[in-house]
């Protein structure tokens, strides 16, 4: 696709701090937007000023005229692996802060967004990703795609609303054993047991996402505006509502005031195997 929609794509948003390369495209056409996540080095995980420049950009969509589908992507090998936690001191990490004021309002941001939204994800959806990719109404996933809950593995609490989705499809057994064992779902099995809505070749997922926007933008509207709305309601009924959100949020920010969080993350930036206490 070609065409900007309503800003240079190379531009950082306004609310992004200034200098800053957030990371965070917009492109497309005036019918189907594309949001992109550009920070392929780092495996699109996101920081405190790409996620601001994300909701902005996100938020911006509302409203805008001509608008009738949407493309949630990234570039490289990975949809989103969740949190830039490569300068993160864990010792003074306000982690319930983090999701409160940072993570949730992208989240919202998303779900918020009247027309349908699709996800394309290859590679790690995990932490952030995993939520970004659950607030989108549909998602193709290419057989890379890697889903789950890797945060034993840094003494850390799942989020972004994980808890609900793997609940929901997984049943508690199942999404505890991930939970706990951090053991991550290719493309094939996450489409098996309704992660996401299909598994496709990589080579041809970007492709299959923009024909699906193309041809949902050809569609009514306002009756998948309707379904939308209702979808999303019931979706809050069944457990993935703000209250869930908040809950994870406060276990977070219990976790990272324990030794294993610290450990957690200093072994996760200094690349050695953690040494959990239990404290």
């Amino acid at each position: 696709m070609t065409g900007a929609v309503g800003q240079d794509p190379a531009r950082v948003p306004s609310g992004a701090d200034e200098g800053a390369d957030t990371g965070i495209r917009l492109t497309g056409s005036d019918a189907v937007a594309e949001v992109v996540l550009d920070r392929p080095a780092r495996l699109n995980t996101l920081d405190g000023p790409a996620l601001r420049a994300l909701r902005e950009v996100v938020e911006g969509l509302v409203g805008r005229p001509g608008l009738r589908a949407v493309v949630l992507r990234g570039e490289g090998r990975a949809f989103c692996a969740g949190r830039d936690i490569s300068g993160v001191d864990p010792r003074a990490d306000d982690a319930e802060a983090f999701l409160s004021e940072l993570v949730h309002p992208v989240l919202a941001a998303v779900r918020n967004v009247p027309v349908p939204v699709v996800a394309a994800v290859q590679g790690a959806a995990l932490g952030i990703g995993l939520g970004l990719m659950a607030a989108a109404d549909v998602v193709y996933a290419g057989r890379s795609a890697r889903l789950g809950s890797p945060f034993a593995r840094i003494g850390a609490v799942l989020d972004s609303g994980g808890h609900a989705l793997l609940v929901d499809r997984l049943g508690p057994h199942r999404a505890m054993d991930l939970m706990l064992t951090g053991e991550l779902l290719d493309g094939e099995e996450s489409a098996r047991v309704g992660l996401v809505s299909r598994v496709v070749d990589d080579d041809v997922l970007l492709d299959r996402v923009r024909a699906l926007a193309a041809t949902l933008a050809d569609g009514p509207t306002v009756a998948f505006v309707q379904s939308k709305r209702i979808v999303r309601d019931l979706a809050a009924a069944r457990g993935a509502s703000s209250a869930l959100l908040e809950a994870e949020a406060r276990a977070q920010g219990a976790a990272s005031r324990t030794d294993d969080y610290r450990e957690g993350f200093t072994a996760f930036q200094q690349k050695r195997p953690p040494t959990f206490t239990g404290h």
